[in-house]
């Protein structure tokens, strides 16, 4: 079996797949593509320090191991889900509650 070799792209030691000299994962690229509809171009946009090289490295490793990250992105979603049921709700959520009961 032979293995893909991604331009700009790295792996961390805990297996974590970066855009090479910095500390954008690949994974944030992937979200801002899923999450707004941005494609490589408005990444750039947004994020003028990424080159349009690394943005479409990042995303072409997302799609080729796209089952692994949106794993990797649902297990995110649960962490922050779960953190945010052991906080509780926030100053600003207790007041809005307490505004919402006055007629």
């Amino acid at each position: 079996m032979s293995t893909t070799e991604y331009a700009h792209i790295t792996v961390s030691a805990e297996g974590v797949p970066m855009l090479a000299g910095g500390q954008v994962k690949v994974v944030e690229v992937a979200l801002d593509h899923l999450a707004h509809g941005w494609d490589a171009e408005e990444i750039h946009r947004q994020y003028p320090e990424l080159t349009l090289g690394q943005i479409h490295s990042a995303l072409a490793y997302y799609y080729d191991h796209q089952a692994e990250i949106d794993d990797d992105i649902e297990r995110r979603l649960k962490k922050v889900e779960e953190i945010a049921r052991r906080l509780g709700p926030g100053p600003m959520m207790l007041k809005l509650k307490t505004l919402r009961r006055i007629p």
